[in-house]
């Protein structure tokens, strides 16, 4: 792999990804350490009040859903009316700007916000309609604006690689894959390493100013940049072409599949693709011309798109079925991820001193995952593919479904370690006499933690980016922006089944009047017994990814290379 075939590749992609740097830097900043500080604060109030159950930790796991749901929506109406994905991304970048300005607004201007509770006495003023109006549609905005930008950015980032000079380099479009990941977790570990700072030192209007003001240099960068960018067309509309298949087939279901050679399907012009292929048969009746004279207008287009469609959209559709299983497969592992909550609360209770006058914050604890995605992928991309593609004097390439299946063992390996990590800390917990104290520190040393939050790390780099590589590669470039979706419609939806486990775990284990495994009370509760059902799902979901790779077949990749062989 030629380092400087990556660096150019890089270099001509820099913008766009400087830009989604800084995008979900600002929105690391309003999410992520929020969320921990309200996190230890809402812990305090439930502790004190002696009410806690698993509907606050549900609500955590819910709070990336909206975000999540956003972006999905707007995946939706991209595809629907197929906006250029510069358009997209420059759309969503001032919108999210405005979003930013007026969320820091309402840090600066006294009628924006409630008045500050006066400490002599017990009684705080409520936040008016036009406050929460005010905060709700910034918040919005800055959703709505991430929607478009990270639906798009990475797809956007890919075409910038279609040049005829990057495509011929092998391994250019891996690298890039998995060091726009890499961005994106950098943002993320200085949102958690500094924003707890800046908003405790410098106030909360220093600490919205500032992601504004990146986001602002992001969308000026971005615009600035725009003469060196490859832009596509977009000339049809994917959702409604996949859609229009579904209807075609089932309006042509009577007809007879054969593999006569009289047999015409309908080709898009300048297409390769003239017959369907064998697999999903049934979708290759919507592609089938009954009458020429009638199917078809003179210029070779059909005269009614909702009764025949080309094979290219047959294919397409095709495409997207055969991935659903194994896109299926990365839920229950983001569920994993998705556990916010329970980890903050037990770094809180264990011994965090490093030094006798340093002692890591609780919240903080998950740089460490941050950290190992980071050094995951340079170690990937350079040393561990460099000298095996020296050892064995070839390129060497690892196939994405072997780096999703060992991103879903590690994530199972992540749950075992935290169910016995927490079954040995509840164990000192009540051995010193703490079960009612939740609060109280006991005799474990903080680093046992590391571990866990490492491997849920190393998991997360090698699935998530061979889940977004998986997808370019085996989808139609015209597909690309669909293949950036399925990634976060994933996540969206892991949000949504990770609280239904929660719950209905909460329910199951609090039957007949016992402590729910759950409780808010972490030395009352076995949380070690709930990282064990995590760890029988992903179990679970190991033997179904192996069963859908099997299924699939041989990637596009591997097809190609068969064809290449047998044609020499």
């Amino acid at each position: 792999m030629p380092l400087l075939a990556i660096n150019q590749a890089w270099w001509r992609s820099s913008p766009s990804l400087f830009g989604s740097i800084v995008r979900h830097c600002q929105n690391s900043f309003k999410e992520r350490g929020n969320d921990h500080n309200e996190l230890m604060d809402l812990s305090d109030s439930e502790v004190s009040n002696g009410d806690g159950s698993e509907t606050d930790a549900s609500l955590d796991i819910l709070k990336g859903a909206p975000v999540e749901i956003m972006k999905g929506m707007f995946d939706i109406l991209y595809l629907r009316f197929l906006l250029p994905l510069f358009y997209t991304i420059g759309i969503g970048s001032v919108i999210c700007l405005m979003g930013m300005i007026l969320l820091w607004l309402t840090t600066i201007i006294p009628q924006a916000r409630p008045p500050s509770c006066d400490p002599s006495i017990d009684i705080c003023s409520s936040v008016t309609i036009c406050q929460f109006m005010f905060l709700c549609a910034s918040l919005g905005l800055i959703s709505i604006g991430a929607g478009g930008i990270m639906s798009s950015s990475l797809a956007f980032g890919a075409n910038q690689l279609e040049n005829g000079d990057f495509q011929r380099k092998q391994g250019v479009k891996e690298s890039y894959f998995s060091w726009y990941y890499a961005s994106y977790t950098f943002s993320v570990l200085v949102a958690l390493t500094c924003v707890v700072y800046i908003q405790d030192k410098m106030g909360w209007g220093v600490g919205f100013a500032v992601p504004a003001v990146l986001m602002l240099l992001s969308v000026i960068s971005f615009y600035l940049a725009s003469p060196f960018y490859i832009k596509f067309k977009s000339k049809t509309s994917l959702v409604t072409g996949l859609l229009q298949v579904v209807v075609a087939s089932y309006r042509n279901r009577h007809l007879k599949l054969s593999d006569d050679a009289h047999t015409v399907y309908h080709c898009k012009s300048g297409s390769v693709l003239v017959f369907p292929s064998r697999k999903l048969r049934f979708l290759n009746k919507a592609c089938i011309v009954k009458d020429p004279q009638k199917d078809l207008s003179p210029d070779g287009r059909a005269t009614n798109p909702w009764s025949l469609c080309t094979v290219d959209q047959v294919e397409e559709l095709k495409s997207l079925l055969k991935v659903v299983p194994i896109w299926s497969t990365g839920m229950i592992m983001s569920v994993n991820i998705s556990q916010n909550s329970f980890p903050v609360l037990q770094a809180s209770s264990v011994d965090r001193h490093i030094t006798s006058g340093f002692t890591i914050p609780a919240a903080s604890f998950s740089t460490f995952t941050v950290i190992s995605v980071i050094f995951w992928i340079a170690l990937y991309d350079r040393v561990f593919l460099p000298l095996a593609s020296r050892v064995m004097r070839r390129p060497i390439q690892i196939s994405t479904q072997t780096r999703m299946g060992i991103g879903i063992f590690l994530s199972f390996l992540a749950m075992m370690v935290t169910a016995f990590v927490e079954n040995i800390r509840r164990g000192l917990a009540s051995k010193e006499g703490y079960i009612d104290y939740p609060q109280a520190n006991v005799q474990m040393s903080a680093m046992w933690l590391v571990p866990q939050y490492c491997l849920t790390g190393f998991a997360e780099a090698s699935n998530v980016i061979a889940q977004n590589e998986f997808y370019f590669s085996e989808f139609p470039r015209s597909m690309s922006s669909l293949a950036s979706t399925l990634s976060g419609i994933g996540m969206c939806l892991a949000n949504l089944v990770a609280s239904l486990i929660l719950n209905t775990v909460d329910t199951v284990s609090k039957a007949g009047g016992h402590e729910s495994w759950i409780s808010s009370n972490i030395n009352k509760g076995h949380y070690d017994y709930y990282y064990l059902v995590l760890a029988g799902l992903s179990l679970a979901n190991m033997i179904y990814f192996l069963v859908c790779c099997k299924a699939y077949g041989p990637l596009r990749e591997e097809r190609k290379m068969a064809e290449e062989e047998d044609e020499s």
